[in-house]
């Protein structure tokens, strides 16, 4: 059977990790607010693994797209994402987002474009309810990603059914478009 997901320490302390064509999947979720970020980053290529104590150091580039749960309740939505306190914040502004308004009135703000990272990037551990999944390129990859996305915003971010998979769908849109291995990977 074709491994579809795994977490990704475990993947790598058992190396399964691919070095070619494959997304990671990080979740950042408050579990007391439902205030949640999220980090797909596409990679090709890794020259290197570099383990730490709290994080995977890969030497290879890749392209890094951001989801940001905003709940109802959330007190500083005036705020830009990137100057957020630590913990909420993400490298964007409001006009680099895609926003989508909820049946709760939770909001789901999702990347544009993908950031490119030249050299190298690194996957902190995950601790708490947070995960980082490792996806594996197969013919079903990004409804597998679709399905993962949209379960973890229903459940772990508290949005309604009906927008979870609509905005789900919105993200996979951004990254089939932007983040798939196309010829900036080298084939």
């Amino acid at each position: 059977m074709t491994i579809k997901a795994m977490d990704l320490f475990d993947a790598y302390s058992q190396d399964k990790l691919p070095k070619d064509k494959a997304y990671i999947l990080s979740s950042f979720i408050n579990p007391n607010t439902g205030y949640a970020i999220y980090e797909v980053i596409s990679y090709s290529g890794v020259k290197e693994i570099y383990p730490e104590e709290t994080a995977l150091t890969f030497q290879s580039s890749g392209k890094k797209m951001y989801i940001l749960i905003e709940p109802p309740t959330y007190p500083h939505k005036a705020k830009e994402p990137y100057i957020r306190m630590k913990g909420e914040q993400i490298p964007l502004r409001f006009s680099e987002l895609d926003i989508h308004t909820t049946k709760n009135q939770s909001k789901v703000y999702i990347a544009k474009k993908p950031q490119e990272s030249i050299s190298s990037f690194t996957v902190a551990k995950p601790v708490g309810f947070n995960v980082s999944f490792v996806f594996y390129q197969n013919d079903d990859l990004y409804e597998t990603m679709s399905k993962f996305l949209e379960q973890t915003f229903n459940k772990d971010a508290k949005v309604p059914q009906l927008d979870a998979k609509k905005t789900a769908a919105m993200a996979i849109e951004v990254i089939k478009k932007q983040m798939a291995f196309k010829s900036d990977f080298g084939s």
